[in-house]
Parts: structure tokens; C-alpha cells; sequence
């Protein structure tokens, strides 16, 4: 396994985080217990979790299956969804200890912006949730830069701790946060964490055009793999068919590229199984070298459009190209 730092944070996570959507959902007790084992035996010591994860089942699950890993050496995430008020906040964290058999979490975040939030409350609510000693990080998922940026403020006028991470959606597919939060996160030293990086399973390979859904898959009940395969089959195969031809599994392809970009502290992958795991955690040990990172990523037709990025002759600087460059300031 390789680890890299947590933002301002001492501890060193593993480059892969384990994600736990899938307990008490795909997962029963016993395979959740026998996948946490497995990631730590792995190397793994980065879980993501949630309250809203099938009603804090998923929490109840990681939980029990933690009791006989040391608590300390494991960085645990998971987040508030009852509200951005003060009350759910402070209730949530409570609500989630609980439910985790733990003291705190290592990092606490707000999982969705609400239209007409009060980021000042929010900005205090967490800090106190971190004072109280429940929580050692705070951060958001999903938060577009400019919000992040403006609780950061408040932070720092105020005199309070600062949101260290955004989780946001990053595969070959949905690639958004490449404008703005991406280049913020080398800046401001924030950590991504990037779920979603197999595009809801769309790039293990396992669908293609035309075929029919395997009821047991996502694949049967999330639109979003019908439509992307409607609209990216050609480029699912060239990708399936690039993956073949380096001797590696396309899902471990697709989670080596969201890694690959030095603004991602670890991509999170939710498996329902063992094999699962073990396959996925080869994709560490794919090392892409920058001509295959630019060949898989001209693949897929993905990129955000601008027009005024084009390549005009003699316009080098245009807005959107800043914007996009990670590299602009020395880290």
C-alpha cells in the first residue's frame, strides 16, 4: 500500500479509501466484517462512511466490524445529512459516534450544500464539534470552490479551524471539479476525496451497448449508466480495449487515472465483495506514466467546454486554461 498526508494533517492515509455504501444494502454483516478486515490485512487505513448510508445501518455495521482494528492508527470519515443547522450538527455527530462505537471521527463533513445555508453557523457548529474533541477534521462534499473558499474566510477571521477536504464525484466521465476545485485543492493544500471514480461500475468493463442489465447491478435501476453508455459506449470500449492491451482490469485503469492527478488524496472505492477489494487494490500498483494518463484521457469526449479554450493561435493565457492549471503555485 502506498500513503500520502492528510492536508495539514499529520496522519498518512492510505491511497485508496474504503467506502461503505454497500453495507447493509449489497453487503450483510458478515461480508461487511470480512471486507474491513481484509482492506486493513491490505494495508488500508482510510474508511468513508455515512449517517444517510441505508439510515446509519452502514455506521452500525462499520462499527461493530472496527471493535477488533486499532482505533488509533485508522483515519474514519463519515458525515452529517439531518441538516447544516447548528442542531443537526451537533446531533449528528452524537447520533454517528454511537452508532461507530468510537469517541470521534478523524474527519467530519457536511455531505451537501443547502441553498440559503448560513456558513457562519456552520463554520461554528463544526469547530465546536472539533473543540469538544468528537472530531480531529472538518470538511464538505460537494461544495463548488468559491463556497469552501468563503467558509474558509469566515475561518480565518474568526479564528477557527479550517475545512481541510471536499469530497466530490471524479472519473473520465464527470469531470467538473477539474475547473475550479481541482487547481484550489493544490493551492489552498485541501484534500480530495473522489468517490464515484468507476462511474457507478460504467468503466469495470462489465457493461456495453445494447446489452441487457443484470438486475444485480446498478446498472438496472441508476439511469445515469444507461444514459452514459447511450452516450459514451464507443469511448467505454476504446477504453475497455486500452485496458487490454496494458494487461490490466479496467476498473483498475479507471481508479489508477482519477489517482494519477496530484490534486486527489485517494480515490474511494465501495465494493460488495472480497474479490471485489482484492482486484481493487491492485490499481495502486498501476503506475501511469503521463502519455497514457493523456491517451486514456482523450478517450472520452468529457472534458468541460469552453469556448474561449480553443486553440487560437497566439492565445496561451486565456481565463479558462489559468484556471485549469494545477501548477501555477509552487506547493
Amino acid at each position: 500500500m502506498k500513503y500520502t498526508k492528510f492536508a495539514d494533517d499529520d496522519f498518512k492515509v492510505s491511497k485508496i479509501c474504503l467506502g461503505t455504501m454497500n453495507f447493509a444494502d449489497r453487503c450483510d454483516y458478515k461480508t461487511s466484517e470480512e471486507i474491513v478486515r481484509l482492506a486493513w490485512e491490505l494495508g488500508i487505513n482510510f474508511i468513508d462512511t455515512a449517517a444517510m448510508y441505508t439510515n446509519g445501518e452502514a455506521e452500525r455495521y462499520l462499527g461493530k466490524a472496527m471493535k477488533a482494528l486499532p482505533r488509533e492508527k485508522i483515519f474514519l470519515v463519515t458525515k452529517v445529512v439531518k441538516g447544516i443547522d447548528r442542531d443537526s450538527i451537533l446531533s449528528g455527530i452524537d447520533e454517528s459516534l454511537e452508532r461507530l462505537q468510537t469517541d470521534y471521527v478523524d474527519l467530519y463533513l457536511i455531505h451537501w450544500p443547502v441553498a440559503g445555508m448560513d456558513l457562519v453557523e456552520m463554520m461554528e457548529s463544526l469547530n465546536q464539534v472539533v473543540h469538544s474533541g468528537k472530531a480531529r477534521n472538518i470538511g464538505v462534499c460537494n461544495f463548488p470552490a468559491y463556497l469552501l473558499a468563503a467558509g474558509n474566510r469566515i475561518a480565518q477571521e474568526r479564528g477557527l479551524k479550517k475545512l481541510n477536504c471536499n469530497q466530490v464525484a471524479y472519473n473520465l466521465i464527470e469531470r467538473g471539479v477539474e475547473v475550479e476545485i481541482l487547481p484550489q485543492a493544490i493551492l489552498e493544500k485541501i484534500a480530495i476525496m473522489a468517490y464515484r471514480p468507476l462511474a457507478i461500475g460504467l468503466l469495470t468493463g462489465k457493461f456495453s451497448q445494447g446489452m441487457k442489465m443484470d438486475p444485480a447491478t446498478r446498472g438496472a435501476t441508476d439511469a445515469r449508466v444507461i444514459t452514459w453508455l447511450s452516450d459514451y459506449g464507443k469511448s467505454v470500449d476504446r477504453f475497455v480495449h486500452f485496458a487490454e492491451e496494458k494487461g490490466i482490469q479496467p476498473a483498475q485503469l479507471a481508479a489508477a487515472w482519477v489517482s494519477h492527478c496530484p490534486a486527489i488524496t485517494a480515490p474511494i472505492i465501495g465494493v460488495s465483495s472480497t474479490r471485489q477489494l482484492l482486484s481493487s487494490v491492485e490499481a495502486i500498483n498501476v503506475e501511469l506514466s503521463d502519455e497514457d494518463y493523456n491517451s486514456v484521457t482523450e478517450i472520452f469526449p468529457t472534458e468541460v467546454w469552453e469556448e474561449s479554450l480553443q486553440l487560437f493561435p497566439g492565445l496561451k493565457f486565456n481565463f479558462p486554461r489559468l484556471r485549469r492549471n494545477l501548477f501555477l503555485h509552487k506547493a
